[in-house]
């Protein structure tokens, strides 16, 4: 079975963008190979995290995983600070990267560009260079991403090529998975925006009121064109909302359109926001049940020692290959 590896950040709260484009899509994934699902909070210090807000929100995504049906018997659930194999492995692999590669990251610039030099962290910096290995060290073949992620999986599969032509067949090669439909959820307030966490405005968190999703979306930015169709260039609100359906409700944009075809937007609204909160109500009566269960800290143990069998062979690998390593 091929190997999967994904993971969530846990800087602030998980909106409704990180359920559809990822949390929605493991469920699925983890019947389809070995499942490694892990929550990348080493990656949350590359910016300045309250340590109790970074603690809550790590055990909150391991949470809201269970809560979507994922099995600790089928999936892998870790935290990424619990496997140091990631860690020292890193050390090793940032030799095979390089400061021109890093630099031109489109999300060590965009990042980056908001602060002061000698404010710039060197965590943020070499992110990449965890990230990939995060992704060789559970032999990962496939990698679901959200679109903003490719070009860090494309840097890892640079790091496997340079790594493997010097050392031999030592790590496998990775490639990018990324949803068809709800790859991008955007903001209700600026659909021109990926919902990400900080618009409380126009992102609709997971840990929302359900009558406070439902306000959100029936305040959703549209436009004056009154009809429902998909064209992110000239409708990009609709078509957000198009999007949040579909990835929902399994209806292609096709026949949403018919559907709703002589509506108006105020109708269109009214089905989404329906729509959502159908989704969200079990799934965060779900969560809370299990936050009060105690479960997770079991899981995560758990999964760090099963995950740590895999990460540590890896390492081992990787070490007697640069000469590190000489154990039989």
């Amino acid at each position: 079975m091929d190997h999967i590896l994904s993971g969530i950040k846990p800087t602030g709260q998980l909106t409704l963008g990180n359920y559809i484009g990822a949390i929605k899509n493991f469920a699925r994934v983890q019947n389809e190979g070995e499942a490694f699902l892990f929550i990348a909070d080493l990656h949350a210090l590359t910016l300045p995290i309250e340590p109790a807000d970074l603690n809550k929100n790590s055990r909150d995504i391991a949470a809201y995983y269970l809560a979507a049906g994922l099995d600790p018997k089928k999936a892998t659930i870790f935290l990424q600070s619990d496997v140091p194999a990631h860690s020292e492995l890193a050390i090793i692999l940032q030799n095979y990267l390089y400061m021109g590669e890093l630099s031109r990251m489109t999300q060590f610039k965009d990042k980056s560009s908001k602060m002061k030099e000698e404010a710039i962290g060197l965590g943020l910096f070499a992110y990449p260079v965890l990230m990939a290995a995060d992704i060789v060290i559970y032999d990962s073949k496939r990698i679901p991403v959200g679109e903003d992620q490719t070009q860090h999986v494309e840097l890892a599969r640079d790091l496997v090529k340079r790594f493997n032509n010097r050392y031999g067949d030592v790590l496998v090669m990775p490639k990018a998975e990324v949803a068809k439909v709800g790859k991008r959820i955007m903001s209700l307030s600026d659909p021109t925006k990926k919902m990400s966490k900080s618009d409380p405005k126009g992102d609709i968190y997971l840990s929302d009121d359900i009558n406070v999703m439902r306000k959100k979306i029936m305040s959703a930015v549209t436009d004056m064109e009154a009809h429902v169709h998909y064209d992110p260039e000239k409708q990009p609100g609709i078509s957000n909302l198009m999007t949040i359906m579909s990835a929902l409700t399994d209806k292609s944009f096709e026949d949403i359109e018919k559907e709703f075809e002589g509506k108006g937007y105020g109708d269109f609204k009214r089905a989404v926001a329906d729509c959502v909160v159908a989704e969200m109500e079990p799934y965060k009566a779900h969560y809370e049940e299990i936050v009060k269960s105690g479960l997770v800290d079991k899981v995560l143990e758990d999964g760090a020692a099963k995950a740590s069998v895999i990460a540590n062979a890896t390492l081992a690998r990787v070490q007697k290959a640069v000469g590190l390593y000489n154990k039989k």
